[in-house]
């Protein structure tokens, strides 16, 4: 019976190629394209996860001296997600919807979940947490820090795995000073350069094609990383080849995002041909040279590259995107890897028949509330109790621990209102912009507010017609 309300082939439309959109972009509008380096022009094996854990694992040992034992924990590759927040105070990981309530059953205290009603305990009789004062725009307060790139998968697990150990041995220890040596080292990882060595192995082959698709029809294109001259240098030589500074009409380096989009002062400084820095004023941004540091006002000036003319893409909401949307009119464009799983359990007939029989639940569940008799309270418990079994099936389809990085049980994750807020196109990767003509325009579906939800097919087949009942409920005022 349920099958009959999925429309034939419904579970083969989503295809992880397609470039989604927030906002209307017409690309025939778009001269000029900037991309960030990692997981954007370059994307990684999951292996690379792996090695960042093991060396700052060994950086937690041998320069912060804690105990050896914990090399016992190994890597685990599905325990954390992106997006997710960690309350430094109480060392807990955790799901945070777009209202800013926690999830329930995705609170983490090491790598066992907290019950509910102590999460309740723990927060003062509510799930909510005020972000706004304990986190801070770039999600980085004194508080509670969100982890929003993908770099953060193997920091999240070590802060998991060094809680669980002290907790499994009954060692006391201070969470606020675990996290900012687990932080430590995780830095330390990148800033001795261990991680530049290892991921020359990992790079993708299309990006070539997309800079050329580019180039040939005239569009100009620029780069700003935080990474180091020598790393992108290396990595692009190997994906786009030794000339690959042809593309480029702008490259920038150690940029330091997102200060950089905020700061006025910090001028540009020139690399020679060894990545040494040259000592000369600059006074223009020319092809073929690389740049290091400055300013996003100071760039503005000197390209004149302003507004809805240029196009940036970047995998990190804040560092890359927020500020360039919000202060400076660019059109920005996310590249959020984990579309490809996700999008592939969307895809399937168990995901597609569970969530239409959860929303036909709902529907049934807000007529039967009106009755007020012995059976119907009965039956109204057992529907909401099999709402609940069908919530956590469906989390699990995606991740066991935290569930979809888009979604809650019925709400958008904090991380998919950000990634709503700050970026009018997302996609799995730069690859999906090569199934698109360059005068294309992305058209955001119009999806309904709440009180047009019943007007939707989808409501109407579920049957939620009318909401609320009007008439039903007449009788309760």
């Amino acid at each position: 019976m349920l099958i009959c309300l999925i429309p034939p082939g419904a579970c083969n439309l989503l295809n992880s190629s397609t470039i989604y959109a927030n906002n209307e972009v017409s690309l025939a509008e778009v001269d000029i394209y900037g991309f960030d380096y990692d997981y954007t022009l370059a994307l990684y094996s999951n292996t690379l996860n792996t090695m960042i854990y093991n060396t700052a694992r060994t950086f937690l040992t041998e320069h912060f001296k804690y105990p050896e034992a914990i090399h016992k924990y190994d890597y685990i590759p599905n325990f954390a997600a992106r997006g997710l927040h960690y309350d430094i105070q109480k060392g807990l990981l955790m799901k945070i919807d777009a209202f800013h309530y926690i999830q329930p059953g995705t609170v983490y205290r090491g790598l066992s979940p907290v019950p509910d009603d102590e999460v309740l305990q723990l927060y003062g009789g509510t799930h909510h947490v005020p972000l706004q004062q304990d986190s801070g725009f770039y999600g980085k307060g004194p508080k509670v820090k969100q982890f929003m790139d993908i770099f953060s998968l193997p920091e999240m697990t070590l802060l998991a795995v060094a809680n669980d150990f002290f907790i499994s041995n009954d060692i006391e220890y201070d969470p606020v000073h675990l996290y900012k040596d687990v932080s430590d080292a995780v830095s330390m990882v990148h800033i001795k350069g261990c991680m530049y060595k290892w991921i020359m192995e990992d790079m993708g082959e299309e990006t070539y094609a997309v800079l050329h698709q580019l180039v040939s029809q005239g569009k100009k294109l620029f780069l700003i990383t935080n990474s180091p001259f020598n790393f992108v240098d290396k990595g692009m030589k190997f994906m786009v080849g030794k000339n690959w500074r042809d593309f480029f009409d702008v490259v920038i380096v150690q940029a330091d995002k997102p200060h950089f989009f905020t700061d006025c002062v910090k001028p540009f400084r020139r690399l020679d041909e060894n990545g040494d820095l040259l000592w000369e004023k600059i006074n223009s941004l020319e092809k073929g040279h690389i740049y290091k540091q400055g300013n996003l006002f100071e760039f503005l000036r000197l390209t004149g590259w302003r507004g809805s003319r240029v196009l940036y893409f970047g995998d990190h909401l804040y560092s890359d995107l927020a500020d360039l949307m919000l202060r400076h009119g660019w059109r920005t464009a996310a590249i959020v890897p984990e579309l490809e799983q996700e999008t592939k359990v969307v895809s399937t007939e168990q995901y597609a028949l569970t969530l239409t029989w959860l929303q036909a639940l709902t529907g049934l569940l807000e007529r039967l509330q009106m009755h007020r008799d012995t059976e119907s309270k009965q039956v109204l418990q057992e529907w909401l109790k099999e709402r609940e079994e069908l919530r956590l099936m469906t989390k699990n389809l995606f991740n066991p621990q935290f569930g979809s990085i888009f979604r809650t049980c019925h709400n958008p994750t904090y991380f998919s209102r950000r990634l709503c807020r700050f970026s009018d196109i997302y996609m799995a990767s730069l690859s999906c912009l090569l199934n698109y003509d360059l005068s294309y325009t992305f058209y955001p579906r119009r999806t309904p507010l709440q009180h047009e939800a019943p007007l939707w097919m989808d409501q109407l087949c579920t049957g939620c017609m009318k909401t609320p009942f009007l008439e039903e409920m007449s009788h309760i005022r």
